[in-house]
């Protein structure tokens, strides 16, 4: 054999077993790289292991973590098939696979997209000295979804300039875009806004449109490969109406969303009027 070809398997061997005992070199565990799931759909994450000392008769201990937080864990006793759980278990975790025959693929139910991360298969035959094994490279789970328009506001003033911000999530990461009726606008990206965590997320993203003016109508569209999404924003121009005691004139703000076929209407059809308030006299309200 070439010696560069040797180098190359023997450099993949290693991820191809994808485990490490506890010092007993006859364990052997097989663990897909990746699994891809949809969000809202369950998936399962294959794990199967063999280990000489393992008998119908042993006991075994399951578990599984993501990263350094373990998620699941189970036991089946000896004479027994049912894996039993701890009573406190979430829910959302079960085992698909049987231990008795070296199956221990985790089951998750409505993937969500705070499940992605790298999974590892952990399982123990106690009585038996080093008879413990876990997979060393882990799984990586992908979770896929669609763009979504989480919100879409109007900031500042008429003295600063009004700006528009759209916050969008997805999986893939969706591409915004600002659109009027007729042409494309250039937004910009400013993570996640403050106060929502300390560092941005891997599925969020936020884009603001500066310079809106009032009497404009502005979309934001959010695209992956999953799909699209789509929010129109309509700044009024104010009305400058004469009311005794008023402290201004209102800013009204008309949103839609549109999901593919479907129309989904933020607050109905959203109209929200600022309302003006002297410190004596009347209450002016605008409609």
């Amino acid at each position: 054999m070439d010696g560069c070809l040797l180098a190359t398997v023997l450099s993949l061997l290693p991820a191809f077993l994808g485990a490490q005992g506890s010092g007993d070199d006859s364990w052997s565990m097989k663990v897909p790289p990746e699994v891809r799931a949809t969000e809202g759909y369950p998936v399962v994450l294959p794990c199967s292991f063999s280990h000489p000392n393992h008998t119908p008769h042993s006991s075994l201990l399951v578990a599984w973590r993501q990263g350094t937080t373990r998620l699941f864990h189970c036991t089946t006793h000896a004479g027994q098939q049912a894996c039993e759980a701890s009573p406190h278990q979430d829910p959302r975790y079960r085992l698909e696979g049987n231990p008795r025959e070296h199956d221990l693929s985790l089951r998750i139910n409505s993937a969500a997209l705070q499940d992605g991360g790298r999974y590892y298969c952990r399982v123990e035959v106690p009585g038996h000295k080093h008879a413990s094994y876990e997979d060393r490279m882990g799984t990586l789970l992908r979770v896929e979804a669609p763009p979504r328009i989480l919100s879409l506001s109007v900031q500042g003033s008429e003295d600063s300039g009004f700006r528009a911000q759209c916050e969008v999530e997805g999986s893939p990461l969706p591409d915004i875009q600002w659109v009027s009726p007729d042409h494309l606008l250039e937004g910009l990206e400013v993570g996640r806004p403050p106060g929502q965590g300390s560092s941005p997320s891997r599925h969020h993203a936020v884009s603001q449109l500066p310079d809106i003016r009032p009497g404009q109508q502005y979309t934001c569209s959010a695209t992956n490969p999953l799909g699209r999404e789509q929010a129109t924003l309509y700044l009024l121009p104010p009305r400058r109406e004469a009311c005794p005691g008023a402290t201004g004139p209102p800013l009204l703000l008309l949103l839609s969303l549109s999901l593919g076929a479907k129309a989904l209407l933020l607050g109905g059809v959203g109209v929200w009027a600022v309302q003006g308030r002297a410190s004596s006299g009347p209450i002016c309200r605008w409609r």
